[in-house]
């Protein structure tokens, strides 16, 4: 990585979180902002809005798409396969059936719902459809990888369609209760699934942080040993490194990872197979750079795709997903085109 491209990488990290806080869909002046940052609001209503609603975006914004770029980067090296995903594994069709029931059984209108919160009243649904996500998340990874040890030895190509095959298992059983479900429950959690940062929140924050950061530094700790994968798995057993047992560190490091933010936030597809190709055309593979590359650009990508999502319609927002589903469909169909014969 040169000096200019390290620069640029950096500055558009710095400059992102700031300019983002500038754009919504209330009117706040560039003046008033400053004034809110530098002393105090003179209208209450814009204290909220940059402290309560905006902040949080950006800075979640930021860490999903640092976490969603460096777990498909990560994974797309291990498999040697540029289509992995963090997604393939089924890792949002199992956090959809984990919100599902969580909708079902923890909806304002269950009975379940009304007996948890006269017993336990900080328990609500904003704790409940997270938390289930994430365990459905998981639940999703495990059931891949012991298809992957026990039917596949761990081969790559069978292991990413054991995922494909996972996620349509699983997104048919959340469609069922969907279907079955009331309808104002289905559609928060298809709005759910669709990505949004319409819920964040400072305290959503603080629990991604440290999980992204602690994946991320576990990561780059093994830089070298993932630079060995990219040999092949017979060089770098040659060189020492115990291939199935990193692969498998990874892989549960990437659910992980992948699970937290898809708990949160929804569903934000390509993030993870789009971000890694830019990256290694300005830094290269090397795993450590690659990682440092996938956290500032992924992060800062998001937080402009959730600009445009707040921003392009009045008095309504885009889900992210939706966003980054089509400029991932675009931007794979121009590299096709760059790369054919």
């Amino acid at each position: 990585m040169n000096n200019k491209v390290r620069l640029s990488i950096i500055l558009l990290a710095i400059l992102s979180p700031v300019l983002g806080l500038f754009f919504g869909a209330a009117d706040l002046s560039i003046s008033s902002i400053i004034q809110c940052v530098t002393q105090q609001c003179q209208q209450p209503i814009n204290d909220v809005i940059l402290w309560e609603v905006r902040l949080p975006r950006v800075a979640v914004g930021f860490l999903v798409g640092a976490g969603l770029a460096v777990a498909g980067a990560t994974l797309q090296n291990v498999y040697h396969n540029g289509l992995a995903d963090p997604y393939l594994f089924g890792v949002v069709s199992g956090a959809g059936l984990g919100a599902s029931i969580a909708t079902i059984l923890f909806g304002s209108s269950s009975v379940l719902s009304q007996q948890a919160l006269s017993m336990f009243p900080d328990i609500t649904f904003s704790v409940a459809l997270p938390a289930a996500a994430f365990l459905g998340a998981f639940f999703a990874v495990i059931i891949v990888q012991l298809l992957a040890t026990n039917l596949f030895a761990n081969r790559t190509e069978q292991l990413l369609l054991a995922g494909v095959a996972v996620s349509f298992m699983l997104s048919a059983a959340s469609h069922f209760l969907l279907y079955s479900a009331e309808p104002f429950a289905a559609n928060k959690v298809i709005f759910w699934l669709l990505g949004s940062l319409a819920r964040a929140e400072m305290w959503f924050v603080w629990v991604m942080l440290p999980i992204v950061s602690i994946s991320v530094f576990v990561l780059w700790l093994f830089g070298r040993h993932l630079d060995a994968m990219l040999l092949g798995d017979d060089n770098a057993k040659t060189l020492g490194v115990k291939v199935e047992a990193l692969r498998l560190l990874v892989l549960m490091i990437c659910a992980a990872l992948t699970a937290c933010i898809v708990a949160y936030c929804g569903g934000i597809g390509f993030v993870g197979l789009m971000i890694p190709h830019i990256v290694r055309k300005w830094v290269g593979v090397k795993t450590r750079d690659l990682l440092i590359g996938c956290v500032l650009i992924g992060g800062s990508f998001l937080i402009w795709v959730d600009v445009l999502a707040r921003s392009l319609l009045d008095n309504q927002e885009i889900p992210i997903g939706i966003i980054t589903s089509a400029i991932g469909s675009l931007f794979f169909i121009f590299a096709l085109r760059q790369v054919r014969p």
